[in-house]
């Protein structure tokens, strides 16, 4: 009996040439897994595609729903960002991927899993820690650090001789990855950090200057960190995700072009759209700055870039990754309430955020006559604070004069 290996499989150029490669080169019967996370794409044709490349068995599993819920909501209430800018679109898909994959290699009784992730790539450490943490017992077969295919034209001329349709050709071989959260663009013409990112690669969202002219106000209301309604209808996480995509889509929200460090120490450009998670930020920290107590914000803030390098990296299902989940998803108990933004040609601006359990007291905070707050009470508290500064003034003017002398 031929051994039996779980693929991870898109039905794109990579993942479609491995599938083959498996079956001729390595003898393997190829179970392959195609994950919904939302990328709207014709999943069924990606299901007789996998069957006629010489599948054995293909499983497709919708995971959206919980996608958005136990992957993507968690990276929101942390307010996620990767070098300044990356919502992690990508990153957080793959956990979840190899979560699944894991599950059907379990129940097939398969000895190994195999993703289409190159050598160069994140995605590889991504896929693979995954199995470490949840089945290291199980093979894994990397096709990329294994063959003698260098590039993606390589894989190209491999499919046509197999008579496998790619959908790339050799004068825009793009690297695209779509999920219900973002749509990533890499390779081609964007391998040249200069070279601006051409129309097409404009999906989700407009290009701004051909969004509308006039703003369109959008109302995002949050439970305990987690967004629940836009505009006032309470919908579960994926709708409410997929609303806000649309909304953000005709604005031109949540266009970033970067050059990132990938994990595996080289520098790459991506250009991403992630209109809806763009707009679930900037509505969360607009409710966290009613709701969240203050040293519990900025102890959540310098952790927040350790929480995505973990995410960026691969460690989704490692202990510190949900230690410090733990410690956000405390703080975030009582993040409840409505922010209102404004969009407009790719700009997302707050203009009023209210929550039923504020933090923020209009009689302390006003600049008019109040009898709560009794403003010489500062006097201590500023000499107090002032107290360690003059010390060191004094001194420094001791040393200084002691120079002169």
């Amino acid at each position: 009996m031929k051994r039996q290996v779980v693929l991870a499989y898109s039905g794109g150029l990579d993942t479609s040439v491995i599938l083959k490669w498996l079956v001729e080169e390595r003898g393997f019967d190829v179970i392959a897994f195609i994950a919904d996370v939302g990328q709207g794409e014709d999943l069924e044709a990606a299901r007789l595609k996998a069957e006629r490349t010489g599948a054995t068995k293909t499983i497709v599993r919708d995971l959206t729903a919980e996608f958005v819920a136990d992957y993507i909501f968690p990276m929101i209430r942390a307010n996620t960002v990767y070098e300044g800018s990356y919502l992690l679109g990508t990153s957080i898909a793959r956990p979840i991927i190899a979560a699944h994959q894991v599950d059907v290699a379990r129940a097939e009784g398969a000895q190994a899993v195999s993703h289409g992730s190159t050598g160069k790539g994140n995605d590889q450490v991504r896929f693979e820690l995954t199995y470490a943490a949840l089945a290291p017992d199980l093979e894994v077969v990397a096709p990329w650090r294994e063959w003698s295919f260098g590039s993606r034209s390589d894989l190209i001329a491999y499919a046509d001789k197999h008579g496998i349709p790619t959908g790339v050709t050799k004068e825009k071989p793009y690297s695209m990855d779509r999920n219900i959260l973002h749509l990533s663009f890499e390779g081609g013409i964007l391998e040249d950090p200069w070279a601006e990112p051409p129309r097409s690669t404009y999906v989700l969202a407009v290009p701004p200057e051909e969004a509308p002219n006039e703003p369109e106000e959008v109302l995002v209301g949050f439970e305990d960190g987690n967004a629940v309604s836009v505009n006032g209808e309470r919908l579960a996480p994926a709708p409410l995700l997929t609303k806000l995509n649309d909304i953000g889509g005709r604005h031109g929200v949540g266009r970033v072009d970067l050059v990132e460090n990938r994990y595996v120490g080289i520098r790459s450009r991506g250009v991403y759209e992630t209109p809806g998670g763009s707009i679930l930020l900037t509505a969360h920290r607009a409710v966290e700055s009613m709701t969240l107590d203050r040293e519990v914000l900025r102890d959540r803030d310098a952790l927040m870039p350790r929480y995505a390098q973990l995410v960026y990296n691969g460690f989704w299902f490692a202990p510190e990754r949900r230690a410090l989940q733990a410690l956000v998803d405390e703080g975030q108990k009582g993040v409840t309430g409505e922010a209102r933004l404004k969009l407009l040609k790719g700009s997302i601006r707050v203009t009023g955020r209210r929550s039923p359990v504020s933090l923020y007291d209009a009689a302390l905070a006003t600049f008019e006559a109040d009898s709560v707050y009794k403003q010489a009470d500062a006097t201590g508290f500023i000499r107090l604070n002032a107290l360690r500064l003059a010390q060191r003034a004094r001194r420094d003017a001791r040393l200084e004069a002691a120079k002169k002398k």
